[in-house]
């Protein structure tokens, strides 16, 4: 097999040797006379049936969990076994600098052990994952990334007329996607937005005032729109947030179907970005058609959006509530903070003669944000008179993110090899 020089940046082989070593073999091969350096690892939980050995044999990997290899390939428990290696597999992940592209085969089990690792990339990095359940709901597999899910058509088990087409075109893509060279990216640094359609008028006047000077992203808060902006913020592929729709913790907090999980705002806080928030769409708590909203909510004031989607809007618990939550992690953000209050509505139905107008819930919101965040010379709390749509707000976070733009010092790194 041709291969690199040792060291070079190199397309990790990834699967259970025990049971996938042949198809493992070929997918190796393949990436190895094209050029490619290539690193086989094992994560298995039995021992490896084919040879040659795996770059990477399966204990190097499980030695990685906290309770050592022994707690992985020695439970005796299989399903407990694939959820340790999960573990121990990303944080393998997490220590390798030369990661250039990766490819994994599997059934559920090699599935639910790779995906994870694969997560753990930055954004960018190429990941395919050939699957047996690639052509079912593979939204708890990709989450907020890049991966691309191959389904394998006939079982990972045995090579085969159907099987050698499949993992062929799956190493020749992973192959393409690492040695052929993306276009120069564009020199502005990237921005990440957050947006509803509660929002656009808001968000929209704020990038055209930004384009000139960064690339704005700007993410759907739909939950996995939060997630993934929050994966570029980890990957260092973004140099500050104007998160205008924090709305996503409406649904965290209420049940909705638009979280994002309890760790949005965290890679925020890690990174010390520049931060400018604000309190977008936080009237309102997203459901599927009206028939699926909670018993204990259908006297609640509702309104739905379109045959899809129902809304529900907060009460002044709730408000206060999420106030909090939200507080406590601005508190917990060391980079430059300014959070800014919309007096006038935080959604285009939080307005005189609309559906979700309620001062008093909008007041509990801003009270615990003034009770509960921890002001700094860094981190600032600013209300304005205006509602969030108006052209004078979304002027007013131009103005803040322009303020505090060069107080974070971040630039974009390059995503490519690790």
């Amino acid at each position: 097999m041709a291969r690199s020089p040792q060291g070079a940046a190199a397309v990790y082989v990834v699967g259970c040797h025990d049971t996938k070593g042949a198809e493992l073999d070929y997918v190796r091969d393949l990436i190895a006379a094209a050029g490619l350096r290539v690193v086989a690892v094992d994560v298995g939980t039995g021992p490896p049936a084919s040879a040659p050995a795996p770059d990477v044999s399966a204990r190097d990997v499980a030695a990685r969990h906290p309770d050592g290899a022994d707690a992985v390939l020695g439970c005796g428990d299989r399903g407990l076994a694939v959820s340790r290696m999960a573990d121990a597999f990303t944080r393998f992940v997490g220590e390798r600098r030369d990661v250039a592209g990766m490819i994994g085969l599997g059934g559920s089990g090699g599935t639910a052990i790779v995906a994870p690792g694969m997560r753990s990339l930055p954004v960018g990095v190429p990941k395919v994952l050939v699957s047996t359940i690639a052509s079912g709901n593979v939204a708890p597999y990709v989450g907020e990334t890049d991966i691309c899910m191959m389904p394998s058509v006939t079982d990972v088990a045995g090579l085969n007329r159907i099987s050698r087409r499949v993992l062929g075109n799956a190493a020749h893509a992973v192959v393409g996607m690492v040695a052929r060279g993306i276009p120069p990216a564009d020199a502005r640094p990237a921005l990440g937005l957050t947006m509803f359609g509660v929002t656009t008028p808001c968000v929209t006047r704020a990038a055209r005032a930004l384009e000139a000077d960064y690339d704005c992203l700007v993410f759907h808060a739909t939950g996995t729109g939060g997630r993934a902006m929050e994966k570029l913020v980890a990957s260092h592929l973004l140099v500050g947030v104007l998160d205008v729709t924090t709305t996503e913790v409406c649904d965290l907090m209420m049940g909705g179907i638009f979280s994002a999980g309890e760790e949005r705002f965290d890679a925020i806080a890690r990174t010390g970005l520049p931060y400018v928030g604000s309190c977008g769409a936080l009237d309102m708590v997203n459901f599927g058609a009206a028939d699926t909203v909670p018993e204990r909510y259908r006297q609640r004031t509702l309104h739905a959006h379109n045959p899809q989607i129902t809304l529900m809007r907060t009460t002044v618990q709730e408000n206060r509530a999420m106030g909090e939550w939200i507080g406590r992690k601005l508190n917990a953000m060391t980079g430059p903070v300014r959070f800014l209050l919309p007096e006038g509505g935080v959604s285009a139905l939080d307005a005189p003669g609309q559906p979700f107008h309620d001062p008093a819930a909008d007041a509990a919101l801003f009270d615990a944000l003034e009770r509960t965040v921890e002001p700094t010379g860094r981190r600032r709390l600013i209300r304005l008179p205006h509602h969030i749509n108006d052209p004078a707000f979304s002027d007013a976070l131009v103005r803040a993110f322009r303020e505090i733009a060069g107080e974070g010092h971040h630039t974009p790194a390059h995503q490519g090899a690790r």
